[in-house]
């Protein structure tokens, strides 16, 4: 009998309890609803928002403010050009923008894409922008491209320039914030836009207009921070105003953009100044376009790289190497979309000796060669 009442008086208080919850919580809705709830209780998240926003801002501003002095925009003597990333540039004035670049040394040393310096015939000036407004105009005395990768180290006369802090790309994460700064549609200096590592890895091969061979650029940095034409060359930096890649190139679709990573331009610039001031890479002598596993099939030709054009003189020449040919294993290795002739080929030094065998009507001949040096220019 007791335990009959007192199961009958736990059962009384917890719907009581239930309709007060209810009830408490239904006064809070619609005090929510004419915006009356205190405002104590919706302060402390308020604040926690406006201290994220402004936390945020406040990185941005501050590698806007400790970067941008190290930015250059790069102009070419005023003629119509044909940027095989971005598009057509627009005939402007004495000089016309066409890429960016950013200051690695106090002693005028700049790094670049190699395709913003491309055209051998052409007079490049470095504009370099002070805190206060005022610009300098330098011609760049010097070029050094790298055949490798879509980079280039460029000289001007000047012994007071500061120099910008480069990070490590081996340490990224995708979904970290960056920040991109640069001459946008070359008109636009220190242009700032901000996104995330979208993703690591990528491959991208932009077409060289004057040859219509593609370069494949391999593990490449994507990003969705906005890049447009004249963002060539500029740093992509981290939070903490690092340069941690090379903006270099864009998809066709929107917010997809794509860096090469600073531990390349890194070791480029410790090989430039090991060697006195040159760049040494090895060299075969080839333009070419990968065939990958499915067009091969389709074709039935094998996988490989198929020889657009072979340099004069060059270590392919001289091994035989014709245009048409397709190159399927370099020094014992097989090519693919993975192990590319590049990326084979930056591991050798000038003078190694080398095999090559390739696909030529229908059949299967080896070569040798000796890997030359590529040109500085």
């Amino acid at each position: 009998m007791y335990s009959v009442i007192g199961n009958l008086k736990i059962k009384k208080i917890s719907a009581v309890a239930i309709v007060a919850a209810l009830w408490i919580l239904s006064i809070f809705v619609v005090l929510r609803i004419f915006d009356k709830i205190p405002a104590q209780i919706l302060e402390n998240n308020k604040i926690l928002q406006t201290q994220k926003v402004i936390n945020e801002e406040s990185v941005v501003i501050d590698v806007v403010k400790k970067v941008s002095p190290s930015v250059v925009s790069i102009a070419v003597e005023n003629k119509q050009l044909l940027n095989p990333f971005f598009g057509l540039t627009e005939p402007g004035e004495k000089q016309s923008g066409i890429g960016t670049g950013f200051v690695i040394s106090k002693d005028g040393l700049i790094l670049t894409n190699k395709h913003v310096v491309s055209n051998e015939n052409a007079s490049y000036v470095a504009i370099i922008r002070a805190d206060n407004g005022s610009e300098r105009k330098l011609p760049i005395a010097k070029i050094n491209r790298d055949p490798f990768n879509d980079l280039a180290l460029v000289r001007i006369d000047a012994n007071d320039l500061k120099p910008v802090e480069m990070g490590d790309s081996d340490n990224l994460q995708v979904g970290q914030s960056v920040i991109a700064i640069g001459n946008a549609l070359g008109r636009f200096d220190n242009t700032v836009t901000t996104g995330v590592v979208s993703a690591l890895g990528r491959a991208v091969s932009p077409i060289d207009p004057s040859t219509g061979v593609a370069e494949r650029l391999d593990d490449m940095i994507q990003t969705d921070a906005a890049v447009n034409p004249g963002n060539s060359g500029g740093p992509l930096l981290n939070s903490a105003g690092q340069v941690i890649g090379v903006n270099t190139a864009v998809a066709s679709a929107q917010n997809i953009a794509f860096a090469i990573k600073i531990n390349v331009a890194k070791q480029l610039i410790a090989d430039f100044q090991s060697s006195g001031g040159k760049i040494s890479r090895p060299f075969l002598g080839v333009r070419y376009t990968h065939i990958s596993r499915d067009v091969a099939l389709l074709n039935e030709v094998p996988e490989g790289e198929l020889v657009r054009e072979v340099v004069l003189r060059s270590a392919a020449d001289k091994a035989g190497v014709k245009v048409g040919d397709i190159i399927t294993n370099f020094d014992g290795q097989k090519l693919t979309d993975e192990n590319t002739l590049t990326s084979l080929i930056r591991n050798k030094k000038a003078g190694d000796g080398v095999k090559i065998r390739l696909f030529r009507d229908g059949q299967t001949l080896d070569l040798s060669a000796t890997l030359g040096e590529a040109p500085n220019e």
